[in-house]
């Protein structure tokens, strides 16, 4: 587990302080991109634990998760019991899951992008991340609003024309000082916000500052959210090609 040293506190604090006065000068797009890469770093490796709540049932699920830049994800859940074993993996814009009750390894098809993963309001695109904010929209801040008391800019995002998107939209509140991201807003293709994503519970962590809890809310879904807590988490680590593999999907140890 990771110290929060003193001389920790001290390059937090001199990072916050350097990246405050050039956030200011960075156009939409490369604030979106720091943003994007505190989270995802370019390789990542960490605890997560998901609790879904929805009027019909409530439960919690553990899993471990992998990261290779945006073409490679791998996820493996560890509890409970009855869902221990069930992993998921991208490749480019490939998708695999493992179901190990079945023993089967099923693609999931582009047209199933937009389904719940695990019952949760992430769906698959949440969850890989197939489509890039960074790369697949155009950018530009809209405003500078107050998020949780703190001070951010909004950004809007417009699919690129022929973009491999599910959104028509999407509006992205990142904090001044340090472009950690703190909400985000989906719209579909008509303007109408489908979801929300609040970013809370900032800390230091793998050796940078990132929000720890993240909350998606599904517009209509009444007395519903899932909540995503991060544990632990590594960041810009060496990762075997080899976990990203159909062979490693099936092997549950």
């Amino acid at each position: 587990m990771y110290r929060f040293t003193a001389g920790a506190l001290l390059i937090c604090l001199a990072s916050i302080f350097c990246s405050s006065s050039l956030l200011a000068e960075l156009s939409a797009k490369e604030i979106i991109k720091k943003s994007d890469g505190l989270i995802r770093g370019n390789s990542s490796r960490g605890s997560l634990e998901m609790m879904i709540t929805n009027p019909y049932f409530e439960r919690t699920l553990k899993m471990k998760v992998w990261n290779k830049g945006r073409k490679k994800t791998f996820i493996r859940i560890t509890y409970p019991a009855k869902e221990a074993g069930t992993g998921t993996l991208k490749i480019g814009n490939e998708m695999w899951n493992y179901l190990p009750s079945i023993e089967k390894i099923i693609k999931v098809p582009p047209s199933m992008m937009m389904a719940a993963w695990m019952g949760s309001d992430f769906t698959n695109d949440d969850i890989v991340r197939e489509s890039s904010i960074v790369e697949d929209y155009n950018h530009r801040i809209v405003a500078e609003e107050k998020i949780d008391n703190y001070a951010a800019y909004k950004i809007e995002a417009l699919p690129k024309p022929d973009a491999p998107v599910v959104w028509g939209k999407i509006y992205y509140w990142a904090r001044k000082s340090d472009a950690v991201p703190l909400r985000e807003e989906f719209y579909d293709e008509k303007g109408k916000l489908i979801k929300v994503m609040d970013y809370k519970e900032i800390k230091f962590m793998g050796g940078r500052v990132i929000p720890t809890f993240m909350t998606m809310r599904t517009m209509g879904k009444e007395n519903s959210k899932t909540v995503l807590r991060i544990i632990e988490s590594q960041f810009d680590i060496p990762i075997a090609d080899s976990i990203f593999s159909l062979r490693n999907l099936q092997m549950v140890k």
